[in-house]
């Protein structure tokens, strides 16, 4: 798998980048880079590219008696998500959601939750889903489906939400001159991250 991880004293919380562009150095990853740089010194930074992986389809095997054997890429994945205390879904906007890359990691976490003796959503709760995003659209409310998937994911999960960063561009490297979101990048991960709650749900 490919997974680039900065080794670094630890302090409890683990982040996991989880890159869905379908290109290298995309700027949805640009500005999730700008924003892990202001993270503390003692915070374990992990990042995989999901269109590195041979990460095949997801099949639903819920109510078959043997389901998919795992890829040694979907166990990686999934211990690194299960190791991390927050985690980043770094994607740009597609079609006003997330990327295929990102949708299908997702999908993969349906299989995790089913999985005969599975702790996932129990190891899930407490944990923080964030999002990061870049979209050619100057009008933010255009990314409104992207940002409800990942909240209702971390409502259903029992987990915090933090919000998505949003920048703006659409040629390589352009969202570096979206000045607005690298300065939103630098206390991006700073901000409260609540517990997520289905619209008109209890806390």
């Amino acid at each position: 798998m490919t997974l680039d991880t900065k080794t670094q004293t630890s302090d409890g919380r683990s982040f996991l980048f989880v890159v869905g562009s379908s290109r290298a150095d995309g700027n949805s990853e640009l500005l999730a880079r700008a924003a892990a740089e202001q993270l503390p010194a003692g915070v374990r930074q992990r990042w995989v590219d999901l269109n590195a992986l041979e990460l095949p389809d997801f099949r639903d095997g819920r109510h078959e008696t043997d389901g998919a054997p795992a890829t040694d890429a979907e166990r990686d994945l999934r211990e690194a998500t299960e190791g991390a205390t927050d985690i980043v879904l770094v994607s740009p906007l597609y079609w006003y959601t997330v990327s295929a890359q990102t949708k299908r990691y997702l999908d993969y976490w349906s299989g995790w939750l089913s999985a005969p003796g599975s702790e996932f959503k129990q190891r899930s709760a407490g944990g923080t889903l964030w999002g990061v995003t870049v979209m050619a659209d100057a009008d933010e409310v255009r990314a409104d489906g992207l940002v409800t998937t990942l909240h209702h994911t971390a409502a259903y999960l029992r987990m915090h939400f933090g919000g998505v960063l949003l920048g703006n561009g659409s040629r390589p490297g352009q969202v570096l001159g979206d000045e607005r979101a690298l300065a939103r990048a630098k206390t991006f991960f700073r901000q409260d991250a609540p517990l997520a709650v289905f619209p008109g749900a209890a806390a």
